[in-house]
């Protein structure tokens, strides 16, 4: 694990989040995940948590809710466990929503401001295409869906769960974000092989970006608390995701450009000393 490179990077990146056309890429992803759910909550929402209230009456799960979180000094929070329940199976959609949008409107833009400001001499040899991207993404992301389904129960155990949940969270950023970050600059084999280079690197900023996502996903699950203001608070949660996720794009995009060019000069010294 390259702990320094991982430092330079991330200080790069928050240098050029200040950069206002950094700050305006916030906009356009913001747009379209809210429009997602804004029409999603709007005509979904409701009957998931009638889905859930059947649910619970069918399978006496409101008996072991209470039990739960009566051993965990929470039964204040038994009226609210169907919300609750929803709120937190649509966070992992909401959040792959907001990291869908950052791919296919934000990491174009930040892959070409990165690359002609502080790489303008490394080769572009377009290994991705947009349909990679979907593609990647959606398989990524069915992959984690799964892993977080099991790992639900899990959850109620503070320690695995503090754990546990930034890793499944690491892993589907780091996935997601390095292909979009390298799609122009690299080929397919020099993007598998940067990968399983660097995959505790890549892990490691992922994890962290997704411990700094915590907040809006405590902003989101708020709405169960004020059902008035949910509206308000789900459209601060994308926003905040919104902005988290171009700062990390922003983090891999250095990070990668950067290990990317060494790894060329590796390959090319060899050559050099051969001739």
């Amino acid at each position: 694990m390259n702990l320094s490179a991982v430092g330079i990077s991330w200080g790069r990146a928050l240098v050029a989040q200040l950069h206002f056309r950094m700050l305006l890429l916030t906009f356009w992803p913001f747009l379209a995940a809210l429009a997602i759910w804004s029409i999603a909550m709007w005509f979904g929402l409701q009957a998931l948590m009638d889905y859930l209230q059947q649910w619970f009456i069918a399978n006496d799960g409101f008996h072991t809710a209470g039990d739960v979180l009566n051993m965990l000094g929470l039964l204040t929070f038994k009226t609210m466990v169907v919300p609750l329940v929803a709120m937190w199976l649509l966070l992992p959609v909401m959040v792959f929503t907001a990291l869908l949008c950052i791919g296919l409107f934000a990491m174009p833009a930040i892959n070409k401001h990165v690359g002609a400001r502080t790489y303008p001499d490394l080769e572009q040899r377009r290994g991705g295409s947009l349909f990679g991207s979907l593609w990647h993404s959606l398989s990524s992301f069915i992959v984690f869906a799964l892993l977080w389904l099991l790992a639900l129960p899990l959850t109620l155990i503070p320690p695995v769960s503090l754990v546990l949940q930034p890793l499944l969270w690491g892993w589907l950023t780091y996935r997601v974000m390095v292909y979009d970050a390298l799609s122009l600059h690299a080929d397919r084999e020099e993007r598998r092989q940067l990968i399983q280079q660097h995959r505790w690197s890549l892990l490691l900023i992922g994890t962290i970006a997704g411990l700094i996502g915590a907040a809006p996903g405590l902003l989101w699950l708020g709405g169960v608390l004020s059902v008035m203001f949910l509206p308000v608070l789900a459209g601060l949660a994308i926003w905040v995701y919104v902005l988290v996720f171009v700062f990390t794009g922003l983090w891999f995009q250095h990070f990668c450009l950067a290990a990317l060019k060494q790894q060329r000069s590796v390959q090319v010294s060899p050559t050099i000393n051969a001739g």
